[in-house]
């Protein structure tokens, strides 16, 4: 009876620490030494449709937001309200952008008027009321310990998840 109590515990804690690796592993980047784990805590996510996707941006701010510019992108699949991703980054400052990717096309949906129609938020929740945040409003930095770094979902229109 011992024996098998032991065999159980010894299975459950090693399904744990499996489980533990996959996790980690299912970090976007390289985690060799140096780096720690940035987590991107999505928060406000009106629905479990389509995905979410967080892109990181590095401490250059020509390269916010440009084509081309990110460092990293996770797209995962969304849970409603709150989706989350993670990186492997090295110590430093960067800048996140995230969207909900509704309908899964990969792209940013926008009405005929050019206005979202599929959630956004970024780093530090800067004002975006006249048109995209700056990089240094953005800017957020991670320390040697590693940051779960909490954004806020917005929707213009309650409700309006795209098509």
């Amino acid at each position: 009876m011992k024996a098998r109590l032991a065999a159980a515990c010894v299975a459950v804690l090693g399904a744990l620490a499996i489980q533990g690796t996959a996790r980690a592993a299912e970090c976007e980047g390289d985690p060799s030494a140096g780096a720690v784990q940035l987590v991107v805590r999505v928060a406000g996510v009106q629905s479990a449709r389509g995905q979410v996707a967080v892109t990181l941006y590095p401490n250059i701010k020509r390269r916010f937001l440009a084509p081309g510019g990110k460092l990293l992108r996770v797209r995962t699949r969304a849970a409603a309200p709150v989706t989350t991703a993670c990186f492997w980054v090295r110590p430093g400052a960067y800048a996140v952008a995230v969207y909900h990717d509704a309908d899964g096309d990969h792209d940013y949906d926008r009405n005929a008027v050019g206005m979202p129609v599929e959630g956004f938020a970024f780093s530090n929740d800067p004002p975006t009321r006249f048109g995209l945040p700056s990089f240094e409003s953005a800017r957020f930095t991670v320390g040697a310990g590693g940051r779960t770094l909490p954004v806020q979902m917005r929707y213009l229109r309650a409700g309006d998840l795209s098509r």
